[in-house]
């Protein structure tokens, strides 16, 4: 079975009320799924940056970046299909933590680089960061020790080298 390929884009936009509401409007009228979606305040407080993840044919895409670049308060859109990007995901997870497994769920912790950022009598909160799928991995292996809650913030990403969105 073949998957739709995945898109990431980044859509700079007016820091104003409405305009997240605007922007993911147009991908669920056009009939995107939204698999993960960042929006911050960049360097710059009236700029925001969203950071948009979906799956879908080229050409539809396509149509949906013209469109989008077409929206009151949109600035830019950059569509990272063909730029090579550095991507971050980071995950908070609440583990269960009996005594007898503490140390085991301590070394998948320190393997994959994480943090225990909180302990309690009966839970570890760990912190991931890294490419989704050294999130996916870590999640993955504590499961079976009982994940209690979980939030992963998708997706951010910014072109490789000197590209930028802004530029």
């Amino acid at each position: 079975m073949n998957r739709p390929m995945q898109h990431t884009i980044t859509v700079l936009v007016e820091n104003k009320p409405g305009v997240l509401a605007r922007v993911s409007g147009l991908f669920a009228r056009r009939g995107f799924n939204i698999e993960s979606l960042a929006v911050s305040i960049t360097d710059d407080p009236t700029v925001s940056r969203m950071t948009i993840v979906v799956s879908g044919d080229a050409p539809t895409l396509e149509q949906i970046n013209k469109q989008t670049d077409k929206l009151i308060d949109v600035i830019k859109v950059v569509d990272y299909s063909e730029i090579p990007i550095v991507e971050r995901e980071l995950a908070m997870i609440k583990v269960n933590a009996e005594n007898m497994q503490r140390s085991e769920i301590m070394q998948i912790v320190n393997i994959f680089n994480a943090k225990i950022i909180d302990i309690s009598q009966d839970s570890f909160t760990i912190e991931v960061t890294g490419r989704i799928d050294k999130v996916d991995a870590i999640e993955k292996l504590l499961a079976p020790y009982g994940i209690k809650e979980m939030v992963r913030t998708g997706m951010i990403a910014m072109a490789r080298g000197s590209h930028t969105a802004v530029g």
